[in-house]
């Protein structure tokens, strides 16, 4: 008797580990925050045309939500910081089954009508400096940068800071948020004498960007051909209200010397 009362009080408690045990993973469960996550597109420098009037880069992914590839590609005059026209060149394929390699390679074809890819590889650049968007520790609004791998160096360094301005968001913005973000960016001359230069500054947010909620600095591109004018792009990460979760886009604000 004594063994079979034993034997019931164990099968009682282990019944009750089970529903506690059950019970903790079904509160586990509920209160683990969900999984989200917007698309980061991939960024993918172009070059220079030969003079160095053009600066070009791409970027491409998937959009979050729908799954459709995208690319994106961007033609900048780099003395008036302006788009060439027909830039930008934006291209998606309603087709989640589609690859991306497809819908590259029509921004590709679209873009050989401003500069052929095979001049803009022959002129690349420097990559003076880069933050991923992963990046943690580097600085997202100061970045200093050797222009080119001359060492000891024999150039100026270069500075850049970037300042971000709150608007009231408007149209769909206003239903995500109370402020939308543009931003400020100027060059430093930290050279005695040196002037600041500043080389963007939003009015006003483009309704091409979304509706950003930040930006950070993300690299600087350089041109320094041993004859001829220099310049040089910085590249900007824009980050935005995405359908799953925030989306991360890339712009460039570009500069030659000042007259």
């Amino acid at each position: 008797m004594a063994a079979k009362k034993f034997r019931a009080i164990a099968r009682e408690r282990k019944m009750k580990i089970r529903a506690v045990s059950l019970c903790l993973a079904v509160a586990c469960a509920m209160s683990a925050p969900s999984a989200q996550a917007g698309d980061a597109s991939q960024l993918n420098i172009l070059g220079f045309s030969t003079d160095g009037s053009i600066f070009a880069f791409e970027e491409y992914g998937e959009q979050d939500g729908s799954g459709f590839p995208f690319a994106n590609r961007f033609y900048i005059d780099t003395a008036s910081d302006s788009f060439v026209s027909p830039s930008p060149i934006r291209i998606r394929l309603d087709d989640e089954t589609a690859g991306i390699a497809a819908v590259r390679e029509q921004a590709r074809a679209a873009g050989e009508a401003i500069v052929s890819d095979a001049e803009l590889a022959d002129y690349p650049g420097y990559l003076a400096g880069f933050n991923a968007i992963t990046e943690l520790s580097a600085d997202p609004f100061r970045i200093v940068v050797n222009p080119r791998p001359v060492f000891p160096p024999i150039d100026a360094r270069l500075e850049f800071r970037l300042e971000e301005i709150s608007f009231a968001a408007s149209g769909t913005c206003a239903g995500l948020n109370d402020t939308t973000k543009g931003f400020r960016l100027v060059a430093i001359d930290s050279q005695p004498g040196g002037a600041t230069r500043l080389l963007h500054e939003d009015s006003s947010v483009p309704g091409s960007r979304g509706c950003p909620i930040g930006y950070r600095i993300g690299g600087v591109q350089t041109f320094m051909p041993h004859q001829g004018v220099s310049a040089l792009a910085v590249l900007i990460s824009v980050e935005s209200f995405g359908f799953e979760g925030p989306d991360h886009r890339w712009m460039a604000v570009t500069m030659r010397p000042a007259n």
